[in-house]
C-alpha cells in the first residue's frame, strides 16, 4: 500500500501536476452554480452528490443534470460575469510555485470548458493544458447538448487524459489532486493521488487516499522541503 510519505515524495518530484477544478481549485461545483443560476438548483445538487460519490456513471449524471438545466449560451456567459468562480485559498501561490520549479500544471475537469478556461487564465495555466467538457448550443444560443466524445464526459476519463499526457509529453511522474471519486480513479495511470478536502470532504475519498490534505498550504509546505 502506498504511504503518505511515498505520495509526498512523488509530489516533490512530479513532472506534472493535474488538478480537478470543481471543489478543488475553485470553492464551488460549477454545474451546481449553473443550475442555481437557472433556477433548478436542488434537483441538480442531489444528482451531483451521487455522481461524486461514484454511485452512478459520470456520463449518465452529466447528461441527466444538463437536461434539467438546459442552459443557454447567454446564461452561461452571464453566470461567469455575475458570479465568477472563486479560487480556493492558496491555489494561486501553489501553481506559481510549481511553474517556478518547471512543473507542468494541467486542469482536468468534469465541468465545462467555458468556466474552466476562465479559471485557467486566473492561474496563468495555458488553455491547451485544460481538459473539460464542451457545451453545445444551437445558432440561436439555446442548449443543444454536450460533446460526448470528450474523455472528461465519461467515467474513467480523467485517467485517459493522464495516459494521453504521459504519452504526448513523456512524463514519468504525474500527480493528480482532487476531491472526488473520478479523481481517485485516475491513479493509476497517475503515479500518485492527493485527496483534497479544503472545500468538501467526501468520506470514501478520504478513506482511500494515502495522503489527504485540507489546504493547499500543506502542498506548498511540502515543496519547500526541497
Amino acid at each position: 500500500m502506498t504511504t503518505a510519505a511515498h505520495t509526498q515524495e512523488l509530489f516533490r518530484r512530479a513532472d506534472a501536476v493535474c488538478f480537478d477544478v470543481d471543489s478543488t481549485v475553485i470553492r464551488e461545483e460549477g454545474i451546481d452554480e449553473l443550475a442555481k443560476f437557472c433556477g433548478v438548483g436542488d434537483a441538480v445538487t442531489e444528482m451531483t452528490r451521487k455522481a461524486m460519490g461514484g454511485s452512478v456513471s459520470f456520463q449518465t449524471a452529466l447528461s441527466e443534470r444538463l437536461s434539467i438545466i438546459k442552459c443557454s449560451r447567454e446564461q452561461v456567459n452571464k453566470l461567469i460575469t455575475d458570479h465568477p468562480p472563486q479560487l480556493t485559498p492558496g491555489v494561486k501561490e501553489l501553481v506559481e510555485k510549481l511553474h517556478q520549479r518547471g512543473v507542468q500544471v494541467f486542469l482536468i475537469s468534469g465541468g465545462f470548458r467555458c468556466i474552466v478556461e476562465h479559471v485557467a487564465s486566473q492561474l496563468s495555466i495555458p488553455l491547451h493544458h485544460v481538459y473539460a467538457n464542451r457545451l453545445k448550443f444551437f445558432f440561436n444560443g439555446e442548449y443543444a447538448g454536450f460533446d460526448e466524445s470528450q474523455p472528461t464526459a465519461q467515467s474513467g476519463g480523467k485517467g485517459r487524459v493522464i495516459s494521453m499526457l504521459k504519452e504526448e509529453y513523456g512524463f514519468r511522474n504525474v500527480v493528480m489532486v482532487g476531491d472526488g471519486a473520478t479523481d481517485l480513479e485516475a491513479c493509476p495511470p497517475a503515479s500518485a493521488f492527493i485527496g483534497f478536502g479544503g472545500n468538501v470532504v467526501r468520506p470514501q475519498v478520504k478513506e482511500k487516499a494515502s495522503w489527504y490534505v485540507t489546504s493547499f498550504g500543506e502542498l506548498l509546505k511540502e515543496l519547500e522541503k526541497i
